[in-house]
């Protein structure tokens, strides 16, 4: 799940030696976005788009029927294809590129964009990306890592995407040695990455002392031009019921800080061959029932949170220049 890799990303980079800079941050980036201070501002964000059919579906069901607002596609994955004619057939979607530097799965595994031959530290015995952050970090360099980013949001352009935004499966772009690089696409290609620095009122457990240097790198982006946001929530629920995911949900919008917030979902319609993929298919068809529950919309409505897209927080970055 993307909660205990993003946790150990955070510790690699402790381990190596984080900066700690500090920042002060007086308003969250929803009131320097534009938005009245006290608002709560959530992009609700489908990880995992193209990675099979039925992720297709849970994303696409998300977005259209539920209030799910953006989604990020793992261009290297075998179902891409279809993820992307509907979204060439859907252009208001936002939807941007997850980049994707491990395969995890036991079964199911894919590799490099750009080709074995051209990364070669990024893959393992068997052609395949590494399964586990660590690996990667272990063995890939930057300048491998960079060519990789690039030739999956190449490949995005190529089949026809307009990518909204970047952001990191399995967290492993924000290693040290890989976040400068990182950023660097992004601000190169002038299109939004996923960088949190803010409150930090949830995803700063994870991050724990290497909160000051996310402001610093926050601000980095800011300055030039991107958008940025206050917090990340990468696991949202996790009770055993249904009933229980949803009261869990519901708490957390209600308690949740003022700012710009994403919330990761991965939200599938699982089949049978899911299941050969992998047993997170029954958390996943959970979220999937959250985005699309009524009581969850009519809480959003109730509460005045509004709900966002990365595209809408790229143009906003614009006015505010």
């Amino acid at each position: 799940m993307a909660r205990p890799a993003m946790l150990g990303v955070f510790m690699l980079m402790l381990i190596s030696g984080g900066s700690t800079v500090t920042h002060g941050q007086e308003r969250t980036y929803a009131e320097r976005l534009g938005w009245p201070a006290g608002t709560k501002v959530v992009i609700f964000h489908v990880d995992d788009a193209g990675m099979s059919h039925d992720s297709n579906v849970g994303a696409r069901k998300a977005v259209e029927e539920g209030v799910a607002t953006s989604l990020s596609v793992m261009m290297p994955c075998s179902w891409v294809p279809e993820c992307a004619a509907w979204l060439r057939d859907n252009p208001q979607v936002d939807a941007g590129v997850h980049l994707t530097l491990t395969s995890e799965w036991k079964n199911y595994r894919w590799g490099p964009v750009a080709g074995a031959s051209v990364v070669p530290g990024l893959v393992d015995e068997h052609g395949y990306l590494w399964r586990g952050v660590a690996d990667v970090a272990a063995h890939a360099g930057a300048d491998e890592v960079e060519a990789e980013m690039r030739a999956q949001v190449d490949k995005a352009i190529a089949v026809g995407l307009r990518p909204t935004h970047l952001d990191s499966h399995m967290g492993t772009c924000f290693l040290p040695q890989f976040v400068e690089r990182y950023m660097k696409v992004g601000i190169e290609k002038n299109i939004p990455i996923l960088m949190f620095g803010g409150h930090m009122q949830h995803i700063g457990a994870e991050a724990g002392l290497f909160k000051p240097l996310l402001r610093s790198l926050s601000e980095q982006l800011w300055n030039a031009g991107l958008p940025v946001i206050d917090d990340l929530v990468t696991q949202p629920t996790k009770g055993p019921q249904y009933e229980q995911r949803k009261s869990e949900l519901i708490a957390l919008l209600r308690e949740m800080q003022p700012g710009v917030t994403q919330i990761i979902v991965h939200c599938t319609e699982p089949t049978e061959v899911f299941s050969y993929i992998s047993g997170s298919g029954p958390a996943r068809q959970a979220e999937l029932r959250l985005m699309t529950d009524p009581d969850v919309k009519a809480f959003i409505e109730s509460e005045g949170i509004v709900l966002t897209t990365w595209r809408e927080l790229a143009e906003r970055r614009q006015r505010v220049r």
